[in-house]
Formats: structure tokens, sequence, C-alpha cells
């Protein structure tokens, strides 16, 4: 289901026309010009998440937002201002807003600012419901629980205020001063606005992680080569020109949730083509194998990707799979380090395994079971 957002923007026009734009895009939007008559529906009715300006005669947005937290506590609320109020904006997000936007803003910005903010409330939400399955359900708890609480709560208080606030104030001050900032400021600034790119795409990965980690699984047969093919032509495509071999073996279907078993094969299809990148003749592999891995002496189906990039000193392996654990670079090869954090989460949680074998400068061979 849709959605529910409530709007509130003193200038009708503004409010109606945003209305209009985000129903386009799917969300049911509800839209009133003065923050009482807001409060008077939020009791009456329920909604996810509160879009409201920051500036209003009657209420500014900060009052606003606490009054409407006082009423849903589950609320997400989301502050739209101009440059001027960038510190208002973060006083905001200290009393419960998720984030906020810059007037003028663009559709793509607003359009992911909401669905962050509404990440954020289902992870809470799940979170609370989580607490409550504990005796039911104490294994996945444990391990969700801890994901969800310091996410839930390093993006609301630890990464996102600031990061904000550093964003905001390096655009407005480059807007204004740029054609005037020496050359050695503006590089100086550049490095400030990377970094906070680099946040934002840190904190996007954990909401990835996050939300693999508590997708339900709804298993169905797996064509594991028709997905590889899939996987392979869009990897090939985004790196051309460059030309990368790609051998793909015997694939036979598995017994998996096909939307997460895809982030499995587009994770180490993805990590082969960009380790590979220094290669004069780039070589990938995907296929599997018949093993007497399991403890009974019956076989198990064993599936790997094998590069030969760059690779890395086995004696780190152990990092490998950890959140934000990297083994190179930033500048060699880029990323967040979370990708393999996520494979491997989606296949404990099918009951499967994955490892690893690789040297440096020889590439890396990943192995995983889907089921044992």
């Amino acid at each position: 289901m849709s959605a529910r957002l409530l709007i509130v923007d003193d200038e009708v026009a503004q409010m109606k026309a945003l209305c209009r734009t985000l129903e386009a895009e799917g969300y049911h939007c509800t839209g009133y010009s003065t923050p009482t008559e807001a409060l008077d529906q939020l009791r009456s009715g329920e909604y996810e998440l509160l879009l409201t300006d920051l500036m209003m005669p009657e209420m500014d947005g900060v009052a606003l937002i606490r009054a409407a937290r006082q009423i849903d506590t589950d609320l997400a609320a989301v502050v739209m201002t101009g440059h001027g109020t960038i510190d208002t904006a973060v006083s905001a997000m200290q009393v419960g807003a998720s984030d906020y936007v810059l007037k003028p803003f663009k559709l793509s910005v607003i359009l992911t600012v909401i669905a962050r903010a509404l990440d954020v409330r289902q992870l809470r939400i799940d979170n609370i419901q989580l607490q409550k399955r504990e005796q039911e359900r104490a294994i996945e708890l444990t391990a969700a629980y801890q994901d969800l609480e310091s996410f839930a709560y390093s993006v609301s208080h630890d990464l996102r205020a600031p990061l904000r606030a550093i964003r905001g104030f390096t655009d407005l001050y480059l807007d204004e001063f740029g054609a005037s900032i020496p050359p050695e400021g503006r590089h100086t600034l550049d490095h400030v606005v990377a970094g906070a790119k680099r946040m934002d795409e840190l904190i996007e990965d954990l909401l990835k992680f996050c939300r693999f980690s508590r997708t339900p699984l709804a298993k169905s047969r797996v064509d594991v080569g028709a997905m590889a093919r899939r996987v392979i032509a869009d990897l090939t495509t985004s790196e051309q020109p460059r030309q990368v071999a790609v051998e793909i073996g015997d694939l036979p279907p598995c017994e998996a949730d096909p939307s997460l078993f895809e982030q499995v094969i587009a994770n180490l299809l993805s990590n082969a083509f960009k380790f590979t990148r220094e290669q004069p003749q780039p070589r990938i592999s995907i296929g599997s194998y018949e093993s007497a891995g399991k403890d009974d002496g019956s076989s198990e189906r064993v599936y790997f990707v094998r590069d030969n990039g760059a690779g890395f000193d086995m004696k780190y392996a152990d990092k490998l799979f950890g959140v934000f654990q990297r083994l190179h670079t930033q500048e060699r090869f880029p990323g967040t380090g979370v990708g393999l954090s996520i494979v491997q989460r989606i296949l404990h949680r099918h009951g499967g395994r994955i490892w690893v074998e690789s040297a440096p400068d020889q590439g890396a061979t990943f192995y995983f079971v889907v089921q044992r």
C-alpha cells in the first residue's frame, strides 16, 4: 500500500502542486495550509510521514513536528526550508524530523528524502515488533535488533543531522562565494563535499543492509543461469568500452527468495568486474559443482564466482564480510564495504554460507551454498 503523506505549507498553490506531484509518484497526499488543520487531521487519521514548511505564520515547523509526534510517535517528519534557515532545520531534526530539503528542490531529491524517512520509520516499527516476539524468535531477534537499533540511532542522531548541516552549508557557501574562492580553498572544500557524499553512500548502504535483514523470505524455484546472464549483460553494458571475458558454467536452479538471491549474484559479479579493472585481460567465471560437504555425507550444490583481479591476503579474510570492512583503498577501488555483508546475511537467512579463496594479484573465488 502506498504511503500516506500529510503536507503542510502556508503557500496554498505550492502545497497543492506538491500534493499533485507526489500523488503522481504513487503517494497518497493530504494537504493543509495551516498547522492547526493538519493536527486535527492527524488526530482522526493515520499517516506515515509529515512534510512541512519550516517557516509559517501560525506555527513554525519545529513546533508542528513536536506537536505531531505527541499525537503519533511513529510519524516520520521532513521539513522544507530556504537557504537562510539551515540552522533552524537542523534544530527541527533534533526534535524528531528525519531529514530536510532546501527550497527550491528537485523532484529526485525530495523523493529520495521521503523514501529514506519512510525506511527509517519502518525500521523503528520493525524493531518494536521484534522485541514483542522475543521469546518466539530469540535467535533472529538478536541479530536483527542489534542491526536495527544501532542503525536507527546512527542515522537519526550521529550521522544524518551533522551530514545534512555540512552539505547544506557547503552548498550554500559555494553558491554564494564559489567564484571568489582561491584554488587552494576550493580544493579543500571539494574534499569536504566529497566526504559528505561518501557518508551519504555509507548511510544508503546501511539502509540496504537493514532492509535485506528484515525482508520476509518468499522462496521459489530460481533459474540461476538466467539470473546470472541477466546480471552479466547489465554489468557488461555499464563497463563499455572495457572488454571482460565472462564464462558461464553449470548453474542449476535452486530454492531461494528470487529478489534476495539476485542481490547475492549481483554483488559477487559486480565485485568481480570491479576488482579486475587493473587487469589487461580480465576474466570472470561463474559456475557450480557437487560437493560431499554435508555432515551426513550427502552432497550439496556449491556455486562460485571467480576472477583474476586484485585479490587479497587470506589473513584478512575474517574481516571481509564485516560491515564497512575494506581490504583495498577507496582511491583504488571505490565502494563502501557493505556488499559482502549483505551477501552473507542473505545466505545465512537461507540457511547457507559463503567462503572465499584468494591471494594478492591472483584473483579471488567466492564459494557459496544456498541451503545446507
